[in-house]
């Protein structure tokens, strides 16, 4: 580098150059550092999604298996689109909260303990009398002192004779005899299994999850062998016996003007590649206002799955954020709902990234959440809870909305907090819509709750032995599902379906359904 005297005494022109080499070098050094700040930042980023994805996988190790809505606060008046919210308005919004969290808020008091739970009063009773040891001889019975048991007797097999007399009429000639017998309606021909012992082999793999060999080990118990094959016969024979109520209940819950969708993975064993598993799916429809569950199996999770059955409904469907339904509300006639569980799970993830962005949508769900509480314990009418709605859970859904449109460009995109709000921007109309209908629910819990038993299922039989018992497993939850959403004994329902659905005329399969049968006559 030049002295200062040396400098003063280059010319003009040499002193540009000079100045220029030194312009070059600066301008190098700072292309450097900027690379260097960049990389800084791109390593820090790095790192932020590495210890969010740490904490994610501490809390599928760790975490809680449920999620917790409470109710506590609520909001204010604001209009559907985003608009910056003024003082005034901030005041009204903490004002109405703390009226609803008061109105809310259940006072933890301390109830007695009620003792023992009384026995259900259908329960047989058997009786039996003790008297004490000693001679009571010449004693006066003041009373009786009785203490309950809960007794089980385990389930017994039996084996039934059918015993038809034969009678002929007595006529000289033979040719004009008649030979007359009692009719045997029997479910299946020449098949020694009982409607009630089907009905009890797929209640035990169905309802409580049980493979099929336990079901086989436990004749064996009994000094009942049969042989695999049989039982096989006797599983296929049943499936297909129901199998054309299945379709009358497909159709039903197909026919509902509002039903929610979802999807869950099967494996299944592939006959034409032993030893391989296909990945199949099983979707998932719920009709809340019949409360009827349907599920379907599929080959795949492709979106033409739901719209191919969907091409001509006509109604409100309510999904998660799998992007395959999106083409749902560009259909004609249908109108897309959205999950608040989805959008409140990414922010609840976000808590470790943005604590304060994070809690303070989730506080605003949580008075959702506390609105629709509301309209469950007053027993509100649809109508009312579509009042409601507007009263109080609009103007909430609109700071959501107007704080999401405010903080979401000073966040980083791909961040845990980014991805939270670009989950609820992108679909901000259908997380609203449940507000068009008091008919309507703010989530898909119920489909989800519906989905657990083959989520149980899978860890007990862990596949399906072919495509064709995928569908048979979907039919069987199907049935099974509504059963339970009726407060109907599976057992006895499908128990009663096996004995009469041969001489049930097709037009009136329909009632045989679960959520239509008589349960008188169960």
């Amino acid at each position: 580098m030049n002295t200062p005297q040396e400098t003063a005494s280059l010319d003009p022109q040499a002193l540009a150059q000079r100045v220029a080499l030194l312009e070059a070098e600066l301008a190098k050094k700072d292309s450097l550092l900027q690379e260097k700040e960049t990389s800084i930042s791109n390593l820090s980023a790095s790192l932020e999604a590495e210890k969010f994805k740490y904490a994610q996988l501490q809390r599928l190790i760790f975490g809680s298996k449920r999620e917790r809505f409470v109710s506590a606060f609520n909001a204010e008046q604001l209009r559907l689109e985003f608009e910056p919210k003024t003082i005034e308005i901030e005041q009204a919004v903490e004002a109405e909260r703390e009226a609803i969290r008061v109105s809310y808020e259940r006072k933890k008091t301390r109830k007695p303990h009620p003792g023992r739970m009384p026995l259900p009063s259908h329960l047989p009773v058997v009786e039996i009398v003790l008297e004490p040891e000693e001679d009571t001889t010449g004693m006066v019975c003041i009373g009786k002192e009785i203490t309950e048991e809960l007794d089980l007797t385990p389930a017994k097999l039996q084996a039934i004779h059918y015993i038809r007399y034969k009678y002929i009429t007595a006529e000289d000639d033979k040719a004009n005899q008649r030979q007359v017998i009692a009719p045997l309606n029997r479910p299946i021909n020449k098949c020694i299994a009982s409607a009630a012992l089907l009905a009890a082999i797929f209640v035990d793999k169905f309802v409580y999850h049980l493979p099929y060999y336990r079901f086989l080990q436990r004749l064996s118990q009994e000094k009942v062998h049969i042989p695999k094959s049989t039982f096989e016969s006797w599983v296929k024979l049943g499936a297909d016996l129901i199998r054309p109520l299945y379709q009358v209940h497909r159709l039903y819950v197909f026919s509902q003007i509002y039903q929610q969708i979802d999807e869950s993975p099967i494996k299944v064993q592939e006959t034409e590649k032993p030893g391989s598993l296909h990945q199949g799916y099983m979707w998932v429809r719920y009709g809340p206002l019949t409360k009827t569950v349907l599920f379907e199996y599929y080959h795949g999770r492709s979106k033409e799955s739901p719209l191919r059955d969907l091409s001509s409904f006509k109604g409100y469907i309510q999904t998660d954020g799998y992007g395959a339904y999106t083409h749902l509300a560009q259909t004609m006639g249908i109108t897309h709902l959205s999950c608040w569980v989805h959008a409140r799970r990414y922010f609840d993830q976000a808590l470790s990234n943005d604590r304060q962005r994070a809690s303070k949508v989730l506080k605003l769900i949580q008075v959702l959440y506390a609105i629709e509480a509301l309209a469950r314990e007053q027993n509100l009418t649809p109508e009312q809870r579509h009042e409601l709605r507007l009263e109080r859970s609009l103007p909430v859904i609109n700071e959501i909305g107007s704080y999401i449109y405010n903080e979401r460009d000073k966040v980083l995109p791909k961040s845990p907090i980014g991805l939270a709000f670009t989950y609820c921007a992108n679909r901000w109309i259908s997380l609203q819509n449940y507000l068009n209908d008091g008919m309507l629910e703010i989530d898909n819990n119920l489909i989800e709750n519906s989905i657990r038993p083959l989520a149980l299922g899978r860890k007990n039989y862990l596949f399906a032995g072919s495509h064709q018992a995928a569908q048979d497993i979907a039919m069987f939850y199907s049935f099974f599902g509504t059963c339970k959403q009726h407060e109907i004994d599976p057992q006895k329902w499908l128990t009663y379906v096996i004995k009469n659905i041969n001489d049930t005329k097709a037009s009136q399969l329909n009632s045989l359904l679960p959520h239509l049968i008589d349960k008188k006559l169960l």
